[in-house]
Parts: C-alpha cells; structure tokens; sequence
C-alpha cells in the first residue's frame, strides 16, 4: 500500500499551460480586408501574425526588412480595462485601442482619405 501511495505521489502532475491567444476568423477576416486595401494602394507590402501566451499581434510593413509600420493587438487580459484591441504605431504610440475592433480599426479611416487626395 506505501508503495501505491509513492507511486502516485511521483507521477508528473500536468503544467498549467494556456493556449496561445489568437485572432478568431471574423477577426481576422476584418483585419486582411483592411490590409488588402491598403496593398492595392500600393502602402503595405509584407504582414506578420504572432500568437503569445498574452497576446495576438498583426504586424504590418512596408517592407519585409523594416520594423512593423503598425501593430494590431489582441490583449483579453485587458478586455475589462481599455479594451482587448489597440493598435500601435511604429514609434510605439497608441493609436486607438477600443472593446470592439472594427471601431479600433477606425483609425485607419483618416489614411485612406489621405491616399485618395
């Protein structure tokens, strides 16, 4: 019987490991449209998905050897606070960050009409 209870005691208990965070599909349905139309404006070259354990992030770039033009960033943990949703310019200012993405999106309107004149 003590050795029963040993055996037990030394079996490797499973690590508390979280998935990854990452865009769901409408998600990222929304943010490829965006850059879809930004591409055919010719601005936006290159893109980058990354999945953290705190974090999903849509990196966008002008060209594949620079640093990130901007950032889309998923955050649940703070979905409560600010907002699960920011993005980030190249210099690191917070552009918008927001609850909802299509309204954090939003920013990115300004830079369209910028474009067309």
């Amino acid at each position: 019987m003590v050795a029963l209870m040993h055996a037990a005691e030394t079996r490797p208990q499973p690590h508390n490991r979280r998935e990854p965070v990452a865009f769901t599909r409408t998600e990222l349905t929304r943010i490829l449209s965006l850059y879809g139309q930004f591409v055919a404006a010719g601005d936006w070259r290159d893109y980058a998905i990354d999945c953290l354990q705190d974090a999903a992030v849509f990196s966008i770039y002008r060209r594949a050897s620079e640093m990130p033009l901007y950032r889309i960033e998923k955050r649940p943990k703070l979905a409560r606070k600010q907002g699960a949703y920011v993005v980030v310019s190249m210099t690191g200012a917070v552009l918008k960050r927001g609850h909802d993405l299509a309204q954090v999106l939003r920013v990115f309107d300004r830079q369209k009409v910028k474009l067309a004149t």
